[in-house]
């Protein structure tokens, strides 16, 4: 089995913003994040991050910006001996009716067809309900950062079909405990 990992971007490696993150001034990380992802890394996961981008599609910032955003955070999870692997998002806005955009699978069955995995089996980290929705063949994991506690609020019976972690940093440490990762081989 593959060790992968698909995770969320804003508000859950970075902290999230109601205005978007419209440069790479705005992106900031969430403490203990980067750190993570480097630990995920050094156990041999493939880190993927699945991602909604719509304010390129609303003119918010240009892809040229959204890849310097991305740049910052290669950038900054280098200093952690972290990386990750590859960037899917989407830059659509809801009246453009994607398969792209969470809360729709297009994101995860690209990943899936590119990286030749088992859904499954693969962890898959975020912070609200589209995350969820989207990431419905993976093994799911809700983070209370970002719009974390907004989600279990108003979803408490979510707790039932998924595992809710505190942070990255926690869900992390569950994914690297877990039988799964110990017996995944190493690529």
């Amino acid at each position: 089995m593959k060790k992968l990992i698909i995770l969320d971007r804003d508000g859950v490696i970075n902290k999230e913003s109601a205005a978007y993150i419209k440069s790479p001034d705005e992106w900031i990380p969430i403490t203990g994040s980067l750190e993570a992802i480097a630990q995920l890394n050094k156990a041999n996961f493939t880190v993927v991050v699945a991602s909604n981008q719509s304010g390129v599609g609303r003119g918010l910032f240009s892809p040229e910006t959204l890849e310097q955003i991305h740049q910052k955070m290669q950038r900054a999870l280098k200093k952690y001996g972290g990386h990750i692997d590859k960037i899917y998002f989407c830059p659509h806005t809801p009246d453009d009716h994607c398969k792209c955009r969470k809360p729709k699978s297009g994101l995860f069955d690209q990943i899936k067809k590119d990286y030749d995995i088992n859904l499954k089996k693969i962890y898959a980290v975020g912070d609200s309900k589209r995350d969820l929705d989207a990431a419905k063949a993976c093994k799911k994991i809700l983070v209370l950062t970002g719009h974390g506690k907004e989600t279990l609020d108003e979803n408490p019976a979510i707790i039932k079909t998924v595992t809710v972690k505190n942070n990255l940093a926690a869900a992390a440490a569950f994914i690297l405990s877990s039988p799964a990762a110990r017996s995944a081989h190493r690529e």
